[in-house]
């Protein structure tokens, strides 16, 4: 018995529809999204898989786009349900597995690094579940702000990474996260 769970979120075939998904690279995050569920599957973890759904377009329950993405091996999760918020907690029965299962630490992963994950890692912290985010094993696309600045993925990465270690996450690699061994402090 394990008290962690990953939790692989918004990793669908929706994010491919946009034209931005040729300006990513998504084969290095499906790599190490890979890596994680075969990782967590191997120590035992409960495995939640989580798609974000919207009335209309593509990701729209209709559009045939609501579902994983092509290249990811996750027969059977352990959870798997729709959300129709940013975080995985609200309006869904993630809460409730996670208490029923004894699940004391949350490792999140999946797309977009900014909005679903940071929001859902912010969510469970303030809950009180340990937090540990992986941002190798998130993905997302560059973000054009009010000013007209476009933050690249590397700039909206750290930033991420930034807002959330120490605070509501400890951010780290697939390794680490599969260790579940806090880094060793800088020197």
């Amino acid at each position: 018995m394990t008290d962690t769970a990953l939790l692989v979120i918004d990793a669908q075939e929706s994010f491919r529809q946009r034209s931005s998904w040729g300006e990513i690279d998504s084969a290095t995050y499906l790599r190490n999204q890979q890596a994680l569920i075969d990782g967590a599957r191997a120590a035992g973890w409960k495995i939640v898989r989580v798609f974000h759904a919207e009335p209309e377009g593509i990701f729209a329950l209709a559009s045939g786009f609501v579902r994983p993405l092509a290249e990811l091996r996750l027969d059977a999760p352990d959870l798997e349900f729709a959300k129709l918020r940013h975080s995985a907690f609200v309006g869904s029965p993630l809460e409730v597995f996670l208490i029923e299962n004894s699940i004391r630490r949350i490792v999140v992963s999946g797309i977009r690094t900014e909005q679903c994950c940071e929001t859902t890692t912010r969510h469970g912290s303030d809950l009180g579940w340990q937090v540990d985010y992986v941002t190798e094993a998130t993905l997302t696309m560059p973000l054009t702000d009010a000013t007209g600045k476009t933050w690249s993925v590397d700039e909206l990465k750290a930033r991420t990474a930034a807002v959330l270690e120490g605070r509501f996450a400890r951010v780290c690699t697939v390794a680490e996260a599969l260790a579940g061994q806090p880094r060793a402090a800088a020197a």
